[in-house]
């Protein structure tokens, strides 16, 4: 079997030509196995038929394996020069031909010098590619905490109206006025926790 991996010729036919000449030959030699085989058994009935028969069937086994090596022997010369022609002339791509999905090459061909500047141009996109994408994540990033804080504002700016709804209801007109009326309250009721525990402590005590 070739060694040249024939790797163009596969690609259009869809597996090595290697491969191809091996299932040949198998098939060659499994058909040439079952041919000897029937011979076998041919020769074996017509012995059957032959009163006083002085051939056993393992000399007619002996002998068909004897030919069997022989034509073995024979197919495998054949079929070497059969496989150098197939491979050589059959199932070779000629290196001036192209395959459909290949004639960009021909339009469009490139210099060695050429190939590694595209290489290094591909290198560079990549790592842009890769910055804009850190840049991407970490703006996503900021926008979910721009989320978070203008959830948290909007609860603030309801806690306002609360309160002014508050100071509204309290006779305060505008929200100045009612913050002030709060932190007043808020005051009394301080000092009235504190004359509470205060009081408590005395009742303790006495």
């Amino acid at each position: 079997m070739s060694v040249d991996p024939m790797t163009y010729e596969a690609q259009f036919f869809g597996f090595t030509p290697q491969t191809c000449m091996l299932r040949i030959y198998i098939a060659f030699q499994d058909y040439l196995f079952e041919v000897m085989q029937a011979v076998e058994q041919v020769i074996l009935k017509k012995l059957d038929g032959i009163p006083d028969c002085a051939i056993s069937p393992v000399q007619i086994r002996k002998c068909t394996e004897k030919f069997l090596c022989f034509m073995k022997g024979r197919f495998d010369n054949l079929f070497g020069k059969m496989e150098q022609l197939f491979l050589q002339l059959i199932l070779r791509i000629p290196p001036n031909v192209l395959l459909p999905e290949d004639k960009s090459q021909e339009t469009h061909s490139y210099s060695e010098e050429e190939f590694h500047f595209l290489q290094k141009e591909i290198e560079q996109l990549q790592k842009k590619y890769k910055t804009e994408l850190c840049t991407k994540q970490a703006l996503l990033a900021e926008l979910e905490e721009q989320k978070i804080v203008q959830a948290k504002l909007k609860q603030t700016l309801s806690l306002f109206d609360e309160l002014e709804n508050v100071g509204r209801d309290h006779g305060a007109s505008d929200f100045r006025e009612g913050l002030v009326f709060l932190i007043q309250n808020s005051r009394k009721l301080q000092n009235i926790r504190e004359n509470v525990e205060k009081e408590s402590k005395r009742l303790k005590i006495s």
